[in-house]
């Protein structure tokens, strides 16, 4: 007799955490990552943004790698694509940028 069981019984354990793991934390990544690149990739001139440091400011040019913004009447910055973390649309809200009480 094996006191040990069967090799399978402690495979079953390790493939439901791993199971629960996916459908936790994985899939929901994945999720977020499409829709952020899908909102990189409808990034038009005129769009107010906000980036990765905090600046807000008005698309003046786009292209391939680089965004130029506008963010005063003669203050005009270069940054890259992929640091507009959100779009600012009519009535929507900023996102909050104060960390939680503890």
């Amino acid at each position: 007799m094996n006191p040990q069981g069967s090799p399978l019984a402690s495979l079953v354990p390790m493939l439901l955490i791993f199971g629960i793991f996916y459908f936790l934390v994985i899939r929901p990544q994945q999720k977020q990552e499409k829709q952020r690149q899908k909102m990189l990739s409808e990034l038009k001139v005129g769009d107010k943004v906000i980036t990765m440091g905090g600046l807000i400011g008005t698309i003046e040019s786009i292209n391939e790698n680089e965004v130029a913004l506008k963010l005063a009447q003669s203050v005009k910055v270069q940054i890259m694509r992929w640091a507009v973390t959100h779009v600012v649309t009519e009535g929507s809200k900023l996102p909050d940028a104060q960390p939680s009480a503890r």
